[in-house]
């Protein structure tokens, strides 16, 4: 009788454990900054949010790690930031290590029911059933009656796509949006502005209804929920921009009065915070809400729940390859400084992206930088970026004055450069490996586990990565020695160091470059050409431009190498004689290999080079 007993109340226990348990609800949207009334955007129309934020609280820095969808995403689903995995590119698709699962299959094992509507969008291959339910129909509604849920509603309806769709019927009138003063004051730039706020007062109606439908349920008082931003607005020159402007996300708490226990120290309902907290955070913190200790290879910490960690002292972001047009930048920022690290200077933020050309603001935008009526702050996106950057956020938040230079801040720039530094150390960056090289490495391993072996040399690779990117003629002796290294990717940042730099010095070592046009590394041989097609000579020019058509010609290892050529090639493009035009349009539109939307990488930079004849 007494074992009886005990039974029953180790099940009702068991029960009331799990009925203890908070619903969490998250409601994402697509490509907007903190541009909602309660941030205090002038333009912003959102009743249901600024209501919303009277019982919630407001995170004022909040960054999105990577400044548009997939890498981001990548973020918050593992928990790890992607220049760790090798996913930081966009649709990269790299394999997960066995040690990491993605953090749905600890809610799912914990007995949570997963929905996620609609959108998943990874960078990474997940393995297994990661969701109860995956698609538009998914809802918190079909899980077993009592079972505590983790839902996700994405709404689209802010995404880029949407700011150019025409006809559009205006709510807001594009005489009264006030511009940032990166963009000129142009009807299109207005009108696409104008689009981006009634498209953000659509999605706070689709929020009025997710809320009125979890009051409907009688769920209000069980269920924490979350409102944030995928990244950073969709316009251009915040989207894919790893500054502050495209990596801060609005972010709204609510925490009811029955799990105020879970609750940070800081929550006051209608408050506001400046933790800084980041996507990395996502997976440790809700799985801190569902009482789960967070498994040792997440790098986020949790800031509310069971199992909160120490507030971040810096947030981290990051930019790799977005679409066909290749990059590498990585950021840090503290509770008022952005520190911005650009591994190619020489390229402008405004590279041609196909899908980014497709907005009105872009095109005029551009038309009328290369008609000299930009002034500096306009101008800015279409030159090469520079080695390194510094922002003041306090005094400058539209980020427009560089005072890397100033003697007044150095101490804040060496601070915040050796923490990107330690940034890369402590998360063996393989984001500093050209892409396709990364994946030749790696081989059958995860780019995770060649990342964390000992053969691969990261500080000596980001040593040499930072020289090439900021070397002066001082340092030419470096960046020979680098040209002579066994490891096939300093050999190819010393090359970079050459292209990237003016100067009869650099030029004058264009003869020790043309044996590197045969090297057996296919990246080697792109920087190589790169480099000789910039200083060599007419001839060294010719050879150097043949050298990257035939590595435009499919590649072992997917359409990365390819790619990296035409980016090379696209610099000439003044230069080319018409038997290279004709060429490229011979080329196949794919490379072996290639995974998902990799494959239209190719095809997008052939339709560049196309227009541009």
């Amino acid at each position: 009788m007494l074992r009886a007993t005990l039974l029953v109340l180790f099940l009702f226990a068991s029960a009331v454990q799990a009925a203890e348990q908070p619903n969490i609800l998250w409601i994402t949207t697509e490509d907007i900054g903190p541009n909602i009334g309660c941030y205090g955007d002038p333009n912003a129309t959102t009743p249901t949010l600024d209501e919303f934020a009277k019982r919630a609280l407001r995170y004022d820095h909040c960054w999105s790690n990577a400044p548009v969808c997939a890498p981001a995403r990548t973020t918050i689903i593992t928990g790890v930031y992607p220049p760790s995995l090798g996913a930081e590119h966009m649709r990269s698709l790299v394999t997960l290590p066995r040690e990491i699962k993605a953090f749905p299959h600890y809610l799912r094992e914990a007995g949570y029911y997963c929905t996620n509507n609609v959108k998943e969008d990874y960078n990474v291959v997940i393995p297994g059933k990661l969701w109860d339910e995956s698609s538009n129909k998914a809802h918190y509604r079909n899980r077993a009656k009592g079972q505590p849920f983790f839902a996700v509603f994405n709404l689209t309806v802010t995404h880029e796509s949407q700011i150019r769709v025409r006809p559009h019927k205006a709510i807001r009138d594009p005489a009264t949006i006030i511009l940032p003063p990166i963009h000129p004051d142009a009807p299109e730039v207005r009108r696409d502005w104008g689009q981006y706020s009634d498209k953000i007062t659509a999605m706070d109606v689709q929020v009025k209804k997710l809320l009125a439908d979890l009051e409907a349920d009688q769920l209000q008082n069980d269920t924490i929920v979350f409102f944030y931003g995928d990244h950073g607005s969709g316009m251009p020159g915040y989207k894919r921009v790893a500054c502050n402007r495209g990596l801060q996300v609005p972010f709204l708490l609510h925490v009811p009065n029955k799990w105020k226990s879970l609750a940070p120290a800081d929550y006051q309902a209608g408050g506001s915070t400046t933790r800084l907290v980041s996507f990395v955070d996502l997976a440790p913190t809700v799985l801190s809400l569902a009482g789960i200790k967070a498994p040792r290879h997440l790098q986020g910490v949790a800031f509310l729940g069971e199992h909160v960690g120490a507030a971040h002292q810096y947030l981290h972001g990051f930019r790799g390859r977005m679409d066909e047009r290749i990059d590498l930048t990585r950021s840090v920022r503290d509770q008022q400084y952005v520190y911005v690290r650009n591994y190619y200077p020489h390229l402008p933020l405004g590279q041609h992206v196909a899908y980014m050309f497709e907005t009105p603001t872009t095109r005029v935008w551009k038309s009328q930088f290369d008609a000299g009526k930009l002034n500096a702050a306009q101008s800015a996106f279409w030159q090469p970026k520079g080695a390194e950057e510094l922002y003041d956020l306090a005094s400058d938040p539209h980020e427009t004055r560089n005072l890397i230079a100033q003697p007044e801040y150095q101490r804040i720039v060496e601070r915040l450069r050796q923490q990107q530094r330690d940034q890369v150390l402590r998360v063996r960056d393989v984001g500093l490996m050209p892409e396709g090289e990364m994946h030749r490495r790696s081989g059958s391993l995860s780019p995770y586990d060649y990342g964390h072996r000992e053969t691969y040399h990261v500080r000596r690779i980001m040593e040499m990565a930072e020289l090439a990117g900021s070397a002066t003629e001082a340092d030419i002796p470096q960046l020979r020695k680098g040209l002579e290294d066994e490891d096939t990717v300093i050999r190819y940042w010393a090359l970079m160091g050459y292209r990237m730099h003016d100067g009869p010095a650099f030029a004058a070592d264009a003869s020790r470059w043309e044996k590197f046009l045969d090297d057996e590394n296919a990246n080697v041989r792109v920087a190589a050409s790169d480099a000789l097609a910039y200083h060599g000579t007419a001839k060294q020019r010719q050879q150097s431009l043949i050298n990257l058509l035939d590595l435009s010609n499919g590649n072992a290892f997917g359409p990365f190498v390819p790619i990296a050529a035409l980016n090379a090639l696209g610099s000439y493009r003044k230069d080319w004689p018409a038997t290279i035009s004709r060429a490229i349009r011979d080329l196949p539109d794919n490379a072996p290999n290639a995974a998902g939307r990799n494959n239209e990488y190719i095809k997008r930079m052939k339709g560049y080079f196309a227009g541009q004849e």
